[in-house]
């Protein structure tokens, strides 16, 4: 098994090269000298303030998850919380849709003392939080958009970002479906089975209707958790959209850092941000690569154009993903090192 895990790490990290390379020759090809030079006379600086953006967002989100996590177990450490969200970021950048973050927390916070069923919990809870802020800011951008017309040239992606707002809103939908109709999802999950099991898809219809039932309260548990305490729930959600705005106002301050000081504001880059987002979620590739390159030079070549556009988008790419799994990784060395 651990093996089978190994090879398809292997080949998503191929894949991921491959990708990068390709956006790489696109970005380049036109305007390479011009592009260089770009990011070569940046205003190191404001490229400072857009790496501790960066880990700013990771830093608000850490504190959210730390909030969850003493709710269960009241001496867990905010060092352990931040350990945790900087190695996940190597996970989540290796894995198509960021499906390797959740199974490690998990894992890591078992090995920080934090039982099984109550680590599930835990992560139930940030991935509900979290999700709830991504909608907010979406519907902020998808309304902006909607009154003041931002962007009239790129219909088809805003058809695609309707979809992808859509699709999140219905697993938050989805979400809340599960944590209140308890006793319609187990009648739900029995009909399913009992389906596979007719198709010969599973053999112990029992045994699997246990342990799905099992997964069910878990996230049941998880999720009432957050609505009995409003607060928590309210603080949470709060410092996630806090965390999403830092990260989504990076290409503001990277455009500051070519000298590009008047292109577009915090608004336009927090709404550009959350289109591009949106995408990237449609995007099955480990980081969404290719897609949100491309949606970003789409939304942003609104405001800035030819060489500097192309450095801007590399720049950007390279502190919000290509940085946080280099981090995730020294981090997860480090850790692994001490263990």
């Amino acid at each position: 098994m651990k093996k089978k895990s190994d090879i398809k790490g292997k080949i998503n990290i191929v894949i991921l090269i491959a990708i990068t390379l390709l956006v790489l020759y696109f970005a380049l090809k036109d305007n390479f000298e011009a592009t260089i030079n770009q990011i070569l006379t940046l205003n190191i600086w404001w490229f400072l303030v857009s790496i501790l953006l960066f880990l700013g967002s990771i830093f608000l989100r850490s504190i959210a998850l730390f909030k969850l996590t003493c709710h269960f177990k009241p001496d867990y450490t905010f060092r352990q919380s931040m350990k945790l969200s900087l190695t996940t970021q190597f996970f989540n950048g290796i894995t198509p849709f960021a499906t390797g973050g959740q199974p490690f927390q998990v894992y890591q916070l078992k090995k920080d003392g934090v039982t099984l069923a109550d680590g599930t919990n835990i992560i139930v809870q940030n991935f509900i939080v979290y999700q709830i802020a991504l909608v907010l800011l979406g519907l902020v951008a998808v309304v902006s958009n909607y009154f003041f017309h931002f962007f009239k040239e790129v219909s088809i992606l805003q058809r695609l970002v309707t979809l992808g707002f859509l699709a999140n809103t219905l697993v938050v939908i989805a979400l809340l479906v599960l944590a209140f109709a308890k006793k319609t999802n187990k009648r739900i999950l029995r009909f399913i089975i009992r389906i596979l099991k007719e198709m010969r898809i599973i053999k112990n219809a029992e045994k699997t209707y246990k342990r799905w039932d099992e997964s069910l309260d878990r996230f049941h548990k998880g999720a009432r958790l957050l609505i009995d305490n409003k607060r928590l729930t309210l603080e949470t959600i709060f410092l996630n959209i806090m965390g999403l705005c830092a990260l989504y106002i990076i290409p503001l301050t990277v455009a500051y850092s070519m000298g590009y000081y008047h292109s577009f504001d915090g608004l336009l880059a927090i709404i550009s941000s959350a289109y591009v987002m949106l995408i990237g979620a449609f995007v099955p590739i480990p980081g969404g690569t290719g897609g949100l390159e491309y949606s970003f030079i789409q939304f942003y070549g609104n405001f800035v154009t030819g060489s500097a556009l192309s450095a801007m988008m590399l720049i950007w790419r390279f502190i919000t993903y290509y940085f946080g799994m280099i981090v995730g990784a020294i981090a997860l060395y480090v850790k692994g090192k001490k263990d």
